[in-house]
């Protein structure tokens, strides 16, 4: 189980190649990449992410254990960044590793579902329009409830 949080951009199939060659008896490895996303205005120049050191890393490695004993994980991946982030950037990626499918898409979506609700990173989009605090949102918040 490895949890990244950095500023650094990071290179998704290099990251993939990695946790999919340390994933030894694995018969399902499942990525999924976020990438930063435009504003419904099509304005955005910078996405700035924030969140605490400590405490961020507490979170994300519970919600990561807590998908290695739900499910049957060989691994997990989070790298999740912050600071100042341009439109088509990648901001996050998980990765899980199991013996089967099932539980590898599961886990992936369960981590997923997770960041984008639960991990303490707070976002600001800095737009032409203006700057302006990404709220929660209704279907985010809806996702996981089926967990």
């Amino acid at each position: 189980m490895r949890i990244t949080i950095q500023s650094e951009p990071f290179d998704m199939g290099a990251e993939s190649n990695a946790f999919a060659t340390s994933a030894k008896g694995a018969g399902a490895i499942v990525t999924f990449t976020g990438i930063t996303r435009d504003n419904a205005q099509g304005d955005l120049q910078v996405m700035e992410i924030e969140h605490y050191p400590g405490m961020t890393e507490r979170a994300l490695t519970d919600i990561a254990e807590t998908a290695m004993q739900r499910w049957q994980l060989d691994d997990c991946l989070i790298i999740h960044r912050y600071g100042r982030l341009a439109p088509q950037d990648p901001i996050m990626m998980v990765a899980t590793a199991s013996r089967h499918r099932a539980d590898a898409f599961a886990a992936a979506e369960y981590l997923m579902d997770y960041l984008k609700s639960r991990a303490p990173f707070w976002k600001k989009e800095i737009a032409k329009s203006g700057a302006s605090w990404v709220a929660a949102r209704d279907v985010d918040e809806a996702a996981l409830k089926r967990w």
